[in-house]
């Protein structure tokens, strides 16, 4: 039996500098930088003070004050980039069995400026040992199990079909939508409404990133700070936001005359079971993962037009990823322009999978290739085409998105054009 192939027909994107999916690719082909300074709280006493924020008013983009009262600010994110991608795939749900349609959300510390600001209100800003819950909103229960995304997004579209969170760190973004499309292949739903939201930008993810300096201190130049592949670059920039796709089985999609942005070939996870954080140099798993996924979209290696890496701007990652690219794909690798848009939204965690998939897919739309913004000095180490400041016309058909994360998890994702031949 030939399995289902599976699509992308509607996107919606929040991210910093660009909402909306316009906005968004604007930015990137633009290259430019939507890291700054931390605005949403004092942020002295911390080693990094620099954040990709996003400017979200959720009254603007349609939440009501009840919806914001209730959800914790990922949730509102991932609630608008679901209404921009089911309105740009142009579906009409409500002609669909609801049994059909499922979800999928990917995050990986959930709602943690919920949590935060709810516990400093019942411990009365951490002078109380013994928190006064009646001071907490009626809806912090929902902070607390990160299964309230998945049900919030459902609720938005109506979907009865499977239901679901993934939570691989910051992976989840691609996790999220690797079942989504399996999903579909395997005949459970029809139609997946997936993706990721993570909204991280808060003093406790700041206290922890600084203890294990991962965060830049690069405070005096925000706009400057994420340099991935870069020989002065000294740790990530925290950033938030969100991103959800419309996918459906291909002829189904035809069908319904609706724009394909790409197929999802191929998809594949692993874990290295060796470090909660450290990675070994040779890039074995992450390259595991890609040979996988290029397996399972039947695509050699050297058909691959563009990477989109993970490039989170830490000497670790970078050369553990310049290693798996090499051993994934041999010299086509040298070949092969590759680049980290984390240098101008900053690392989302668990969102950044699906807003890099949402790259992915537009860069292939557009036939750009997005660039890596404040490369100005090359990693010896690192030594492949990192597309450096400014964005390349380049034919992209293929194209390979990898993310890495916390406890080991490496990920793989291979989009392509529906119309190439599948043996």
């Amino acid at each position: 039996m030939t399995p289902r192939r599976v699509v992308i027909t509607g996107i919606g994107v929040l991210a910093p500098g660009g909402i909306g999916v316009k906005n968004f690719w604007s930015l990137l082909s633009e290259g430019r930088t939507a890291t700054r300074g931390i605005t949403f709280f004092d942020p002295a006493q911390f080693r990094s003070r620099v954040a990709a924020e996003i400017d979200f008013d959720p009254e603007e983009h349609g939440l009501n004050p009840q919806e914001t009262r209730r959800m914790d600010r990922a949730a509102q994110l991932a609630v608008v980039a679901t209404r921009e991608a089911v309105a740009d795939s142009g579906i009409e749900l409500t002609g669909i069995d609801p049994y059909r349609v499922g979800v999928t959300v990917g995050s990986a510390v959930g709602a943690t400026m919920g949590l935060e600001q709810e516990y400093r209100v019942v411990s009365n800003g951490g002078l109380l040992d013994l928190v006064d819950h009646t001071y907490a909103v009626p809806h912090l229960y929902n902070h607390m199990v990160p299964s309230s995304f998945a049900a919030e997004v459902a609720w938005q579209v109506g979907a009865e079909g499977p239901s679901t969170v993934v939570s691989t760190g910051c992976t989840s973004g691609l996790d999220s939508v690797g079942h989504a499309v399996e999903l579909i292949r395997e005949g459970s739903a029809d139609v997946m409404i997936a993706g990721s939201s993570d909204a991280p930008i808060s003093p406790i993810t700041m206290a922890c990133f600084d203890a294990i300096k991962a965060t830049t201190p690069r405070n005096d130049d925000p706009g400057h700070a994420s340099r991935p592949f870069d020989g002065t670059r000294n740790g990530f920039v925290l950033g938030e936001g969100s991103a959800f796709f419309v996918l459906e089985e291909l002829e189904s999609a035809r069908a319904r005359g609706a724009h394909v942005y790409a197929e999802i070939a191929g998809y594949a996870t692993r874990s290295n079971a060796y470090h909660m954080t450290g990675l070994r140099p040779d890039g074995a798993e992450m390259a595991e993962a890609i040979r996988v996924a290029l397996d399972e979209a039947r695509i050699n290696g050297d058909e691959i037009d563009y990477i989109n890496a993970h490039g989170s701007g830490t000497k670790q990652n970078d050369r553990h990823e310049t290693a798996a690219f090499k051993k994934s794909l041999g010299d086509h690798a040298y070949r092969t322009p590759v680049s980290s848009i984390k240098s101008m939204v900053g690392h989302s965690l668990g969102a950044i999978g699906s807003i890099e998939i949402a790259a992915s897919a537009l860069a292939m739309e557009h036939n750009v290739v997005p660039p890596t913004a404040n490369l100005h000095t090359p990693d010896p180490e690192c030594d492949l085409d990192y597309v450096p400041l400014t964005a390349r016309e380049h034919r992209t058909d293929t194209v390979l998105t990898v993310g890495s994360g916390f406890g080991g998890f490496q990920s793989a994702m291979v989009l392509a054009r529906p119309e190439r031949s599948v043996a």
